[in-house]
C-alpha cells in the first residue's frame, strides 16, 4: 500500500505545488462471538472450504522482549468485491478459532478519502444487499454450524457479539509549506476531527471540549510516525502497514476478553439464580443434586478462567503491553473481573453453606442413629435382666 501525503492547513497557493490532501488505509471491523462453553482440543483441518492455518504475529517495535503470543487456528477467506453506496469495495475476512468456544471475525475494507469526516459512515457500513453487521452474523452462524461437532455445550442460538472498529492509516503528515509533522503534532491539530470519527459524531462542532479530551485521552506513540488512539467503541492507528497486524491482534484479544467476560457473567447470573431457587427446596435429594451441580460448575468456571487468561496473556513487548493496558481500561476489564470475582465468591459461599447444611444433616442422622442404638441396647439389656 503506497503512502499518501496529508497536507495540514494548506493555503490556496500551495495547491499547485502539492497533491490534493487525502487519507488512505483500511477500516478493520473486529467481532467476537461466544458460541459454546468449550471446544475439543483437536485441530480443525478445513473450514468453509478453506485450509486452516495457525496465526503468527511478530513485534515491529524495538524493545527488550521474549515474545509469547497465543497462536489460534485461523482461516483467511477469499476477498469479495461488494457494491456499496461508497462505490465498489474489496472486503477481506479472517476467522480465528479460540479453544474457549469463541469465534473472532475480522473484516478489512480499504479506503481513500479526502477528509476524516468521510470515514464516519464506515462505522455502520452497508452494502446494496444488506449491512456488514448482518453478513458477519451469518458468517459466524455458518462457522458455528460447521464446527458443531467440535464444540462442548454449544449455545442454542448465536448470542449478541462484541464489536469494535479500528481505522488504520498508512499516511505521512505534512503542514503547509511541506514540513513533515509527527503523528503527535498531527493529532494535536486534528483532535476534534479524530474525536468526531471515534465517537461517530458527524457534526464535530457539537462535541464539547470535555468529550474531545475524553475520546482522544488515551493515545500512545512509539516512533514519531506512529500513533494509536483508543476509545470505547473505536480506535485509530497511524503506522507502517507492516506493523498494523500486531496492534490489531492486541485489539482483537481485548475485544475477545470483553465478550468472554460478559458470557462468564451471564453464566454466573444463571447459576446464582438457579442456586437461590433450589436452596429453598426442602427436598434432601434435590439439595444433594444442587451441591453436585455447584461443585461441577465451580470446577468448570475455574478451568474457563484459566483458559481465558492463557489466550489473552502476552509477554515481552512493552509497547504492545501499554496498548493492551489502555484497551483494558477503556473496556473496563478490571471492573468486569471484580464483578465476576464477587459473584464467584457468592457462589462459593452458597456451596459452603449447602455443604455445611449437608454435613450438619448427616451429623444429626448419625447422632439419632447412636441414640437409637443406645436405646435398643438398653431395651435388650432390660429384657435380658427381666428374663432371669
Amino acid at each position: 500500500m503506497a503512502t499518501v501525503t496529508q497536507l495540514i492547513d494548506q493555503p490556496l497557493g500551495e495547491t499547485a505545488r502539492h497533491p490534493p490532501m487525502s487519507y488512505t488505509g483500511e477500516v478493520v471491523y473486529v467481532y467476537a462471538f461466544d458460541v459454546a462453553f468449550d471446544m475439543v482440543r483437536e485441530p480443525v483441518r478445513q473450514l468453509l472450504g478453506q485450509p486452516v492455518a495457525q496465526f503468527a504475529v511478530d513485534a515491529g517495535k524495538r524493545s527488550p522482549r521474549q515474545l509469547s503470543f497465543y497462536r489460534p487456528q485461523m482461516v483467511r477467506l477469499p476477498p469479495r468485491k461488494r457494491a456499496s453506496p461508497l462505490g465498489p469495495l474489496w472486503v477481506e475476512r479472517t476467522i480465528k478459532l479460540l479453544p474457549i468456544g469463541a469465534i473472532s471475525i475480522t473484516v478489512r475494507v480499504p479506503f481513500t478519502v479526502g477528509r476524516l469526516s468521510e470515514l464516519v459512515t464506515f462505522h455502520d457500513l452497508r452494502f446494496e444487499d444488506g449491512a456488514l453487521h448482518e453478513e458477519v452474523k451469518e458468517l459466524a452462524e455458518a462457522v458455528r454450524h460447521e464446527l458443531s461437532s467440535f464444540y462442548i455445550r454449544p449455545h442454542a442460538q448465536l448470542v449478541e457479539e462484541e464489536a469494535y472498529t479500528v481505522f488504520c492509516f498508512d499516511t505521512s503528515f505534512r503542514a503547509a509549506g511541506g514540513a513533515t509533522l509527527s503523528a503527535e503534532q498531527w493529532l494535536a491539530r486534528q483532535r476534534r476531527e479524530v474525536a468526531s470519527l471515534l465517537t461517530q459524531e458527524p457534526d464535530l462542532a457539537r462535541l464539547s471540549e470535555q468529550e474531545v479530551d475524553e475520546s482522544i485521552g488515551r493515545w500512545l506513540s512509539y516512533y514519531d510516525g506512529d500513533l494509536v488512539v483508543i476509545d470505547w467503541d473505536a480506535a485509530l492507528i497511524v503506522d507502517d502497514p507492516r506493523c498494523f497486524e500486531e496492534t490489531l491482534y492486541i485489539v482483537e484479544l481485548a475485544n475477545l476478553q470483553l465478550a468472554e467476560l460478559e458470557a462468564y457473567d451471564r453464566l454466573l447470573d444463571d447459576a446464582l439464580e438457579r442456586a437461590y431457587r433450589d436452596l429453598r427446596e426442602p427436598n434432601l435429594r434435590r439439595r444433594r443434586d444442587v451441591l453436585r451441580e455447584l461443585r461441577e460448575f465451580r470446577i468448570d468456571l475455574a478451568r474457563f478462567s484459566d483458559e481465558l487468561s492463557n489466550i489473552t496473556k502476552f509477554f515481552g513487548d512493552w509497547h504492545l503491553a501499554r496498548i493492551y493496558q489502555a484497551l483494558s481500561a477503556r473496556f473496563h476489564l478490571p471492573d468486569w473481573h471484580r464483578t465476576i470475582d464477587g459473584k464467584l465468591q457468592t457462589l462459593d459461599e452458597l456451596y459452603q453453606l449447602l455443604k455445611t447444611d449437608q454435613t450438619n444433616h448427616w451429623m444429626l442422622i448419625l447422632e439419632i442413629t447412636v441414640v437409637v442404638l443406645f436405646v435398643i441396647d438398653l431395651i435388650l439389656l432390660v429384657l435380658e435382666i427381666s428374663s432371669r
